[in-house]
């Protein structure tokens, strides 16, 4: 049988000080970080103190900021101060915003001057922009500097080595003229002027563009970094590809929980206590319960027709079922395709159009392969009455699921919001509308 793997948290618990140290040595920063969040609160000083200055600063990024907040908490004052001057400017201001005001103040003022400033810059960015997740660090060229002279001011600027991949090439007015890359400018000839190695046609975002936007065009374009302009297109800070990552994951994240019918969490889910998971569901459930009113209106009024035929009450939960499922399947595929760029609002006529087409094929498939059971168990009467009903609740279903994203999104509202629990409710009740509808010009009830 093989060992059991010694985890932090037994080692910490063991107080042996010379094993703790082996095994943070072993360790990358990003399995150093998992197995912190993993500890309580209190423990988290004692290994993250036997840390190396640079291996620390690397942990603490690793960290979510509910975590990085809680060790924080938990550190003395000298070593909080070391940590919080370490971070980007950019990361900063993401933990100042999940710190108490009291607390965040006494870090920004104990920061230099110009790292106060930089930190200063972001926060005043609205939350969720580019502006607001971009670096105000960054080493800009111009056009007639020899490629020697660029790297020498490179060098002078003492950036990390992720904040200097791209550099972008600017007038006197600090206005965007294009950008290099540094392995172009790395390998070039020592005379050769920035000029010949500028690339013009560059992508851009300003501060107060939509940080998903911009994290998005760094993914589709396939960028390191992206330049962020401000309202009179001087440069003002670059958005780098981990930041950009970091972005989508938290958009993605947040996509999810809304397509499940939950608010977005704002913790590591084992950080949520139980009265906050239920909190972020309960409101989603009371709002889909009281929209599912509708459908018991619906069939209420029609009781008489169900009692005259009580095989009708037999098929609701197929015909609700196939209805709430097309129309998820339809408001799925299209928030993804607005997630990534794929579609938008102008090409609100194409999706309709292509989901009318999908919901008359799937319905008409559907129909067919229901109309010969039913009519042989029941009548042709009814088989009619349930094929058409698939047919129609399906061409029906793909409408709403792709038409509602698109509108949420012109509206401000997040299109997830119209995903799979409120599409199925909607379809519930508009489906026994057409359900009912059908069954009484058909059987004449």
């Amino acid at each position: 049988m093989a060992p059991e793997t010694v985890t932090l948290a037994d080692l910490v618990e063991s107080r042996d000080i010379g094993q703790l140290r082996d095994w943070l040595e072993e360790q990358g920063a990003l399995d150093i970080a998992d197995e912190l969040a993993r500890l309580e609160p209190h423990l988290r000083p004692v290994p993250f103190r036997l840390l190396p200055k640079d291996r620390a600063l690397a942990v603490f990024e690793a960290l979510d900021t509910v975590h990085q907040s809680e060790l924080l908490d938990a550190l003395a004052d000298v070593d909080v101060d070391e940590l919080f001057v370490g971070l980007d400017a950019d990361d900063r201001a993401r933990l100042l915003d999940e710190l108490p005001a009291k607390v965040a103040r006494r870090l920004l003022d104990g920061l230099p001057e110009w790292a106060r400033r930089n930190t200063n810059i972001l926060l005043g960015y609205p939350e969720e922009s580019a502006g607001r997740q971009m670096s105000p660090r960054f080493v800009s060229i111009r056009s007639s500097m020899t490629a020697a002279d660029a790297l020498t001011k490179v060098r002078r600027a003492g950036l990390r080595s992720r904040e200097v991949l791209v550099l972008p090439v600017t007038d006197d007015e600090r206005h965007l003229v294009g950008v290099v890359d540094l392995p172009d400018l790395v390998t070039a000839p020592v005379g050769t002027r920035v000029e010949e190695l500028t690339n013009p046609d560059t992508y851009t975002v300003q501060v107060d563009d939509d940080q998903e936007l911009a994290a998005r065009l760094i993914q589709e374009a396939d960028l390191v970094a992206l330049p962020v302009l401000d309202h009179e297109d001087r440069l003002v800070g670059v958005l780098t590809v981990d930041d950009a990552m970091e972005v989508i994951e938290q958009e993605e994240t947040e996509d999810i929980h809304r397509a499940g019918g939950v608010e977005p969490l704002s913790v590591p889910y084992l950080e949520a206590g139980v009265l906050l998971l239920a909190r972020k569901r309960a409101l989603w459930l009371l709002l889909l319960g009281v929209a599912a009113v509708l459908t018991v209106t619906v069939i209420g009024g029609f009781e008489d027709r169900i009692e005259e035929v009580s095989t009708l009450a037999l098929f609701i939960p197929l015909l609700i079922d196939t209805g709430g499922n097309s129309g998820a399947q339809a408001s799925t595929v299209v928030i993804r395709a607005m997630a990534v760029g794929e579609v938008r609002l102008a090409d609100l006529p194409r999706i309709l159009r292509r989901e009318l087409l999908v919901g008359m094929m799937l319905g008409a498939m559907l129909g067919l392969l229901a109309f010969v059971p039913v009519w042989l168990f029941i009548d042709i009467g009814f088989a009619t009455v349930i094929s058409l009903t698939l047919f129609f609740i399906c061409v029906w279903a793909t409408f709403a699921g792709g038409l509602l994203p698109p509108i949420a999104k012109k509206l401000g509202i997040d299109p997830a919001v119209f995903s799979a629990p409120v599409i199925t409710t909607l379809v519930d009740a508009t489906g026994l509308l057409i359900y009912f509808s059908i069954a009484v010009a058909v059987l004449g009830i």
